[in-house]
């Protein structure tokens, strides 16, 4: 099934061999992280196609039900109490769709890479441990493991030694750094490779960080 996704794209060569699926936040779209793309040092990688999907908007409960960009209901403010999880599991569907799409373009699936802010971290998550191919990596920014109850019956084997990039601000307000360092724990726990970064900024992207999602995407897409 073909994803319903609004998508921008963004290539560095005419002729990619990797692709870069990234996942905005709540209430942004696919615009959000595409002046990143120039400001990675990508030399060295070969041609990628970086994917900016956007989400649906929908009705988000923690914002009074006011309608916005989400790949999923939020409804509590400690994130995971209660989950959406058919809201997690549709959007998961929409971005193993995109997966697939890039996959027929001729990308094998070692060379994508699941990326996501915030939401799109959970989204990055909840997607690739569970795909069934191997995966380049994950790139998991300000966010948190989700349904992290189930994630060990649910995840495949395919992806148990796929690199995972964790970042996250120390003064983040919104996912708070004990819920991300929870997340970290427990994958590692589980037995995957766990990069973890973390930064003296909010609920953002910064320059360090940028500089260190550009040597990882490097030694992942080598």
């Amino acid at each position: 099934m073909p994803s319903t996704l609004e998508t921008l794209e963004i290539a560095t060569s005419e002729t990619p061999t990797a692709a870069v699926i990234w996942m905005h936040g709540l209430g942004a779209d696919g615009s959000d992280f595409v002046p990143i793309v120039k400001e990675l040092d990508l030399d060295g990688c070969p041609g990628i196609r970086f994917v900016f999907p956007s989400a649906p908007a929908i009705p988000v409960t923690i914002n009074n039900g006011y309608v916005m960009p989400a790949w999923y209901d939020i409804l509590t403010t400690d994130l995971i109490r209660r989950e959406d999880e058919a809201g997690l599991r549709k959007s998961q569907i929409e971005i193993e769709a995109l997966i697939a799409q890039q996959i027929a373009l001729g990308i094998a699936a070692d060379k994508i890479v699941i990326a996501g802010f915030s939401q799109g971290c959970a989204m990055a998550l909840q997607t690739g441990l569970r795909y069934p191919q191997k995966l380049a990596g994950l790139m998991c920014l300000s966010g948190y493991l989700p349904l992290s109850d189930k994630t060990a019956a649910e995840r495949h084997a395919a992806n148990q030694h796929t690199p995972i990039f964790q970042a996250h601000g120390r003064g983040d307000p919104v996912v708070l750094i004990d819920r991300a360092e929870k997340s970290r724990d427990l994958l590692a726990q589980l037995g995957y490779q766990v990069e973890w970064h973390e930064y003296m900024m909010p609920h953002s992207v910064c320059a360090e960080e940028v500089a260190d999602i550009g040597n990882w995407l490097r030694r992942v897409l080598a």
